[in-house]
């Protein structure tokens, strides 16, 4: 297996774990990932599943446009999903907003750049990188993510649910 290190000076260094794990499930729902309003399950499946793709397009020796072409879609993806939760969070005035934004804008920005270097060569997708993207899924889901469920779904007079 190749390993890219991440070494350009003023971007973030991506943090990988010591043994990546190529285990072609890592990408799975799990009924505790769910915050229990639809919407955001449903769009958090849909980026497990999209990264599913990209690491079984990895481990299957896919071409590079192959790849390419899965990771623009999970990139777009992801964006809009953050624009949705950022929506009902604003719209529920939630007191976390900005810290919840900021974890938002650091793995676009990381994602982003890691992006162009794959377009530009200068980078491949490895198993460490796809485990950092399910770590990070994963404990903000079940860490930020459910901070917000008791402001997403309360029922203020005259309003309805945030969509149940």
């Amino acid at each position: 297996m190749r390993i890219t290190y991440f070494t350009a000076a003023p971007r973030p260094a991506l943090q990988f774990r010591e043994e990546a794990d190529d285990n072609p499930d890592m990408f799975e729902w799990k009924d505790e990932y769910s915050v229990h309003i639809h919407s955001i399950d449903a769009q958090h499946q849909n980026l497990f599943r999209m990264a599913g793709e990209l690491h079984s397009a990895m481990l299957a020796g896919q071409a590079k446009s192959v790849i390419g072409k899965v990771l623009d879609r999970l990139v777009q993806y992801t964006a809009m999903h953050f624009a949705h939760e950022e929506r009902l969070m604003r719209q529920r005035n939630y007191p976390g907003f900005e810290l919840h934004k900021v974890e938002h804008d650091v793995l676009t920005r990381k994602v982003l750049q890691f992006q162009a270097d794959f377009r530009s060569g200068t980078t491949i997708i490895t198993v460490q990188l796809l485990q950092f993207l399910r770590d990070w899924l994963e404990n903000h889901i079940k860490g930020s993510d459910t901070k917000y469920v008791p402001f997403l779904t309360a029922e203020p007079v005259g309003q309805t649910r945030a969509d149940k």
